[in-house]
């Protein structure tokens, strides 16, 4: 007879496995990716490293699995933003600003998430962060332009620059310091969501229109 696990079991095999990935989350948020290893994010979570290796594997598997949840977090952050907008542009507008509001107030975190690392093998997991993101902008840009509000561009080129020119202005080496005010994140915020529009071609009054409307999200 074949063994079934119980509810309880499955539970607390889910909550190990959620304790695991949390405290990975945290070690990379405070100290990079180089910060997860297998020993110390056991120590963080509480329990035995030979634990961690029954639910991961290996480091690889780990992070890769830390990165899709973020991945995911970040993607439903955009989608209620732009499900809230009331229309395909306004839509794209509020994913580009909300995507920016919580860069800043995630800066390390986002920063190790779009670093290259030092260990190749992790490369393709971090890679995987900004597909996700490019995959979601790509989508508001196609809708955008199905919907007769942008020019035309090429979505799949045009989702990637976006993102690079956000991360670049929000968090690269060249960004300027860390904002700590909330007004003055979203001014930030505001300035680079306009210039992503006027990028794709949306001329400068509904441009600057589209930006005092949206709402940027910042929590889940």
């Amino acid at each position: 007879m074949a063994y079934r696990q119980t509810e309880r079991v499955v539970r607390k095999l889910a909550a190990r496995r959620a304790a695991i990935l949390a405290a990975a989350r945290d070690a990379l948020a405070e100290k990079g990716i180089a910060a997860i290893q297998i020993a110390s994010v056991a120590e963080r979570a509480g329990i035995a490293a030979g634990t961690v290796y029954r639910y991961f594997p290996s480091k690889t598997e780990l992070v890769a699995a830390v990165v899709a949840g973020l991945a995911e977090e970040e993607t439903a952050a955009l989608g209620r933003a732009a499900a809230a907008a009331p229309g395909p542009l306004s839509a794209l507008a509020a994913a580009i600003g909300t995507f920016a509001m919580r860069a800043m107030t995630r800066r390390r975190l986002v920063l190790a998430l779009t670093a290259e690392s030092i260990e190749p093998e992790l490369n393709d997991a971090l890679t995987s962060y900004r597909r996700t993101l490019a995959a979601e902008f790509e989508k508001l840009i196609r809708k955008a332009l199905e919907g007769g509000q942008l020019q035309q561009h090429d979505a799949t080129l045009a989702a990637p620059a976006v993102i690079g020119a956000l991360l670049e202005g929000l968090i690269g080496p060249l960004a300027p310091p860390t904002l700590q005010d909330a007004s003055e994140m979203r001014a930030q915020a505001q300035r680079l969501t306009l210039m992503a529009l006027r990028a794709l071609g949306v001329v400068d009054a509904r441009a600057r229109g589209l930006v005092v409307q949206t709402v940027m999200q910042t929590e889940a």
